[in-house]
């Protein structure tokens, strides 16, 4: 569905969220992409610690993407609801793979300041799949699974330095995602709340990618 944006341009939802994840999302993050996780000397042992966080936030069922599927109304989107949760599934049995070759979380000084960061993580991503606003759990769902794209490059690198086969991606991709909010029924202010429940995800992202490159300075200045 097309939505007037920034005067007479003229964009669809699937584009809206696709330049929210580009720009505000994990292929945005210098730490993501930098050399402290490809090719640095700690690359091995700062990717180690992306996967254990990753898990811990993404890990556990029910997720995000199950508890979205749960309430949703829009019976137009079932059926990529059913991808997405089937898709995922298969990305945290490729999250439980890595973490066991990665071995033990690195020894990181403020473990407990990082357990309440997670904590309030995984409750903020609780929260925004229950919401009751029309548009913001689907918001959620959609750029959950258009950024774990750029997640999945650094479960990738990290599988290709730990020997463990790449498992093939099982997500919706950005064409079918877009397919999929272009059926959804016209509803008032659809496309802020539908940004509103991305921008949230993106959020804890974003966040999550902090956090990281903090563990990783508290480690090297140890």
């Amino acid at each position: 569905m097309p939505y007037a944006a920034l005067g007479s341009e003229t964009v669809t939802f699937g584009e809206m969220l696709a330049s929210l994840v580009s720009h505000e999302g994990s292929a945005s993050h210098a730490y993501a992409y930098g050399p402290a996780l490809n090719s640095g000397s700690h690359a091995t042992r700062n990717l180690a610690d992306a996967i254990h966080l990753l898990s811990s936030l993404h890990g556990t069922h029910p997720g995000l993407l199950d508890l979205a599927a749960d309430h949703n109304l829009i019976v137009e989107v079932d059926g990529w609801f059913l991808e997405a949760t089937s898709g995922f599934a298969a990305e945290r049995a490729y999250l439980a793979q890595l973490s066991v070759a990665a071995g033990p979380v690195p020894s990181t000084p403020g473990e407990s300041e990082t357990a309440a960061v997670l904590l309030s993580q995984r409750h903020a991503l609780e929260m925004i799949a229950k919401s009751e606003r029309f548009g913001c759990t689907l918001g959620a769902a959609a750029g959950l699974v258009l950024d774990w794209h750029g997640v999945r490059a650094t479960l990738d690198v990290a599988a290709e330095r730990l020997g463990v086969a790449i498992a093939p991606s099982l997500l919706p991709s950005e064409e079918k995602t877009s397919a999929m909010l272009a059926m959804l029924p016209d509803h008032q202010r659809l496309d802020r709340t539908l940004s509103f429940g991305a921008r949230q995800l993106l959020l804890q992202h974003t966040g999550l990618w902090d956090l990281l490159e903090t563990r990783a300075h508290a480690r090297a200045d140890a």
